[in-house]
């Protein structure tokens, strides 16, 4: 009985309603929180491929986690609906349906002997009764009937065809024999065991009566031969129907072959499965084993499946079903040889996983082992999935049987999440390095202005505005006032109000006499030459207090922000832990925080900072500082020293740097992401030292209040003097 259970699946097939296409900015806005959190473009996709993409017209393309959903409700379906131990009662019913059509047989057999024996014994009992004188008819008028002769005291019986029965006495001879036949089988049939297996045994010995009934119970006997089959081979089975005496000797010969060559195997020898697929090769279907590892991986499948069955089973039902499959035939050295085999592959067979059904809906004992194998497909492709999760590679998923289980839409899923690495690498945003996939410049970009435009929409489109200086600036843009000429400005001569200084002295007239103090030049915009450090805390807590992704963000938010806006300015990002060190541009979406190096070593940091911002002597320097915690390391002999709570040895150091840094016009801006007793009396001893200031936030905001910062304090107008 062939059947799959597909009718089973509740997902839709493929509409076009589902993701068509995926767009490479999509794809990269999608996976940017995940490289902020981790830093891992690899583990990015990975996660991407877990949870899907949704795009923004609303399409969906489910992830791997969706498809593992759908695989576990497909097995539930199964486990809901079919009750395992029904493979027995439908055994149990077509036994009792051949022994219902045989007894019928039976008894009619006996009946007809019997009818045989009422009619003599109607005769005898007439006979009997015309020859008794008492019952005489005497009256007058009347006379005694005519008696057979003496050669005729018992009436010729005939036989079913009209003929005597030649010894014309008794019932007919051939009833007499059908009856005792009847009589003897229904003994036979009254002492069969109750289970069904001990039921098939003794009527493999049994001579029916009943033709249709001994076809039923041949086929039943088939069915059986075929599962038992099947629990070893996939498509042998095929050869099993009806099978004669030379398809007996040629499938004992091949699992004595097959044997053989395990033997072989094991001791390290050449199997010779060339010829062995050669002999046997139309025995295994259309599509037969290339090698003996993927003929072993077949048994090995079929029979965890067989297993599988077994135990989700009762322990009496196993033994009952097991007795049923065992010794169906009739051949001690072929069962001999398969129990052999079943020995060598003992090792290799996995055993079969339990499956808990609780269904209503019966099922034969074929559809049973179909069934198993569907689930055992079910668990194969789950692995293949949950696989693919950690290791992101979406080839070793078989494509084919994914659809066939879980239908076309899930096919197109999964060669939708195979693109979206190609996607990227066409628009530019990912190459190959190797057999990883590492970012462009033009990906590290993306990733930059993604996370200052979602700073900026936070802002809700705030004006930024302008501070002056008291200095006037010298490569600006010229504006439209103007100022008295000095020595050293730039000679962008004002010539209307010129010109007027020069008649307000002399009066009207002409020619107009210059001199130097007419002179008058255009102001010019002042835009300052900034030099930043931002010094981004590594420690284990921002990441634990979920402050470090914001932190990230920052970064690379403020990096676009200076390399598109104001290129003359200089950014430097230091991530410090245990240690400082130097972040470049292209390694900021790399970025992790430190989560085995123990220390917040603030003091490395500013040291490093003051020798970055030594390169620039011209404009404004400063520091910028994020952190969620108070100095707990300091550098002894080139290496770091931790202690919590911070030594007064960790705090004098980093103030000594605070101090250094000060000196040399560098001013220090931090970003508090605790508020802590500590760590804020920490802080106000640094801005004593330096007069930078200090902002206490919280991760949502703290690219708006940095970026803000940033804006307001860069642009600054000329006082008039």
């Amino acid at each position: 009985m062939a059947m799959r259970f597909t009718s089973l699946n509740k997902y839709s097939e493929w509409d076009g309603s589902q993701l068509e296409s995926l767009d490479a900015n999509e794809i990269m806005s999608a996976l940017s929180d995940d490289l902020m959190e981790f830093g891992d473009l690899q583990q990015a996709m990975r996660y991407l491929m877990q949870r899907g993409i949704e795009s923004t017209d609303g399409s969906y393309i489910k992830g791997l986690r969706d498809l593992l959903r759908q695989l576990k409700d497909q097995r539930n379906q199964r486990l809901e609906q079919f009750d395992m131990s029904s493979v027995l009662d439908d055994i149990r019913k077509r036994l009792n349906e051949i022994l219902e059509m045989e007894r019928e047989t039976i008894d009619e057999w006996i009946s007809q002997e019997e009818a045989g024996q009422q009619s003599q014994k109607f005769m005898d009992d007439l006979l009997k009764d015309l020859n008794d004188p008492n019952d005489a008819i005497t009256e007058a008028g009347t006379s005694e009937p005519d008696l057979p002769d003496s050669s005729a005291d018992k009436p010729q019986h005939q036989d079913n065809t009209g003929n005597n029965n030649g010894d014309g006495a008794g019932p007919n001879f051939s009833d007499k024999v059908l009856g005792d036949i009847g009589k003897n089988n229904k003994q036979f049939i009254d002492n069969l065991p109750d289970n069904p297996a001990g039921q098939v045994q003794a009527l493999q010995k049994y001579e029916f009566l009943n033709t249709d009934a001994q076809k039923k119970f041949l086929q039943l006997i088939d069915d059986l031969r075929k599962s038992m089959t099947q629990s070893f081979f996939k498509d042998v089975q095929n050869m099993v129907n009806n099978m004669s005496d030379g398809d007996l000797e040629r499938m004992k010969q091949m699992v004595k072959d097959l044997n053989e060559m395990l033997v072989k195997k094991i001791g390290g020898e050449d199997p010779g499965f060339e010829d062995f697929i050669s002999k046997y090769g139309d025995m295994f279907g259309d599509n037969p084993p290339k090698s003996l590892d993927e003929l072993l991986a077949q048994m090995q499948q079929q029979m965890a499946a067989t297993q599988s069955l077994f135990n989700s089973m009762s322990p009496e039902q196993q033994q009952q079903l097991q007795e049923l499959m065992g010794n169906r035939f009739g051949d001690p050295d072929l069962e001999s040889e398969l129990a052999k085999l079943s020995k060598e592959l003992a090792f290799l067979n996995p055993r079969g996983k339990r499956y808990n059904f609780s269904g209503d809906e019966e099922i034969d004992l074929q559809a049973a082992m179909e069934l198993m194998g569907e689930m055992q497909e079910l668990d194969a492709l789950e692995q293949q999935l949950q696989k693919a999760q950690y290791d992101g590679k979406m080839d070793s998923i078989d494509a084919d049987k994914l659809q066939e289980l879980l239908g076309e839409d899930a096919k197109e899923n999964l060669e939708e999440m195979k693109k979206m690495m190609e996607i990227l690498e066409k628009a530019g945003y990912v190459r190959k390095d190797g057999d990883k996939w590492e970012l462009t410049p033009r990906g590290t970009r993306t990733l930059g202005q993604k996370a200052l435009g979602e700073i900026y929409q936070r802002l809700k489109k705030q004006n930024l505005g302008n501070h002056a200086v008291p200095e006037e600036g010298r490569f600006g843009e010229r504006l439209e006032d103007s100022k008295p000429f000095e020595y050293g400005d730039p000679f962008h001569l004002h010539m209307p109000r010129t010109i007027r200084n020069a008649l307000d002295r002399d009066g009207p007239g002409s020619p107009v006499s210059l001199q130097t103090s007419d002179f008058e030049i255009y102001r010019s915009e002042l835009i300052t030459e900034t030099a930043t450090v931002l010094m981004v805390d590594l420690s284990w807590s921002m990441a634990l207090r979920g402050s470090f992704q914001s932190a990230k963000k920052v970064a690379m938010a403020l990096h676009n922000l200076i390399s598109s806006t104001y290129p003359r300015d200089s950014l430097y990002v230091l991530g410090f832990s245990a240690f400082a060190k130097e972040i470049k541009a292209h390694d900021l979406p790399y970025l992790q925080y430190d989560d085995y190096l123990l220390g917040t070593n603030m003091q490395h940091a500013l040291i490093l900072a003051e020798k970055l911002l030594g390169k620039h002597q011209q404009g404004t320097r400063q520091v910028i500082m994020i952190t969620d915690g108070e100095p707990t390391a300091h550098l002894e002999n080139g290496r770091p020293v931790f202690a919590y709570p911070p030594t007064p040895a960790t705090i004098s150091k980093t103030l000594r740097a605070i101090r250094r840094c000060t000196t040399k016009g560098i001013t220090i801006n931090t970003f508090m992401l605790d508020q802590s007793y500590h760590l804020k009396a920490f802080v106000d001893q640094m801005t004593k030292i330096n007069g930078g200031r200090v902002f206490y936030t919280e991760p949502h905001n703290l690219g708006e209040y940095i970026l803000v910062d940033y804006v307001q304090n860069k642009k600054k107008r000329l006082a008039r003097r």
